[in-house]
C-alpha cells in the first residue's frame, strides 16, 4: 500500500511537472506576423519605433487569444507572400486584399472590407472620382498591388479604346516613396487605400488632397496562412472568433473607419 501511494505520488508529480512544463511552453510560444511596416494606418512605426495601427492591433488581440506573444517581422509588400511559404512568420497581416491568386497560394481569413483613393498634389486640375478619369495620367502605385493588374487593364479595355490616353502605371517599394514621387511630380496621381491615402494627406499637411467621394475597387482583406499548416489556421480562426466576442474587433473597426466583411 506504501509503494502504491509513493508511485502515485511520484506520478502525480510528475504529471503535474510535465503539465507546468506544458503551460510554459504555450506561454512563451511566439505568434510571428508578416507586414510592411510603413503603412498608416494599418501599421506603421510611431516615435518611439512601436509598431502601431490597426493590424498590429489585431495580431495582439489574437495572440492573446492564442496565449502566445506577438512579433511583428517587416518585409516588403511584394515578398510577404514568398515569406509566409518560406516558414519566415505565421501569418500575414498587413493590409493585403484577398484575390483569387492570393488563395491559391495561402488560406485566407477575412477581416475587413475597404477601398481605394486617388491622391492628387494640392493645386492639381486633376479632379478624378472614379478610375476612369485617369485616363491619360501618370498614375503611382506601390509595387505588388491589386491595383497594378486593374489599372493596366482598364488603361487597354477602355481608355485607349476610347482615345483617352493610355494609364501609365509607375511601380515603387512603399506607400512613402509613391507620395514623395506624387510631391516631387515624377506621377500625377497616386492611389492608394482609403484609410492609408487619409493618414498621408493628414500627415503631408494638405500639400497632397483625396479627390474620390467614394473608395474605389472595394475589396476584402484578409488574414493569410501557409496552405497546409492546419494547427496554425485553425488557431487563428478561433482566436478571430474569440477577438469578436470579447468586442475587441468592433473597437478596431470602428477605430480605424473598416467595415466587417459581409461573409467569410
Amino acid at each position: 500500500m506504501k509503494n502504491n501511494k509513493n508511485t502515485i505520488a511520484r506520478m502525480t508529480l510528475l504529471a503535474a511537472g510535465m503539465l507546468s512544463a506544458s503551460l510554459s511552453m504555450a506561454a512563451s510560444d511566439t505568434f510571428k506576423v508578416g507586414m510592411e511596416i510603413t503603412y498608416p494606418p494599418f501599421e506603421s512605426y510611431d516615435a518611439n519605433k512601436n509598431v502601431v495601427g490597426s493590424d498590429p492591433e489585431l495580431a495582439t488581440a489574437l495572440a492573446k487569444h492564442m496565449n502566445a506573444k506577438v512579433e511583428f517581422v517587416d518585409t516588403k509588400f511584394p515578398s510577404l507572400i514568398l515569406g509566409l511559404n518560406s516558414g519566415k512568420y505565421d501569418a500575414i497581416i498587413s493590409g493585403m486584399y484577398i484575390t483569387p491568386e492570393r488563395q491559391t497560394q495561402a488560406q485566407t481569413i477575412a477581416y475587413a472590407n475597404t477601398g481605394a483613393s486617388v491622391m492628387v498634389p494640392k493645386g492639381s486640375e486633376i479632379n478624378a472620382k472614379k478610375p476612369e478619369d485617369l485616363c491619360g495620367l501618370k498614375l503611382g502605385l506601390e509595387q505588388g498591388t491589386t491595383w497594378v493588374k486593374e489599372f493596366n487593364k482598364l488603361s487597354t479595355e477602355y481608355c485607349e479604346k476610347n482615345g483617352k490616353g493610355a494609364i501609365k502605371v509607375s511601380e515603387y517599394p512603399s506607400a512613402p516613396e509613391v507620395t514623395q514621387a506624387l510631391l516631387s511630380k515624377n506621377v500625377d496621381a497616386q492611389v492608394e487605400i482609403a484609410g492609408a491615402a487619409k493618414m498621408i494627406a493628414e500627415k503631408t499637411n494638405g500639400r497632397v488632397v483625396i479627390t474620390t467621394d467614394t473608395p474605389i475597387y472595394q475589396q476584402t482583406l484578409g488574414i493569410f496562412v501557409k496552405k497546409g499548416n492546419e494547427e496554425t489556421f485553425k488557431a487563428v480562426q478561433k482566436a478571430f472568433e474569440e477577438t469578436k466576442k470579447s468586442g475587441e474587433y468592433a473597437a478596431i473597426l470602428t477605430k480605424y473607419g473598416l467595415v466587417e466583411p459581409t461573409a467569410n
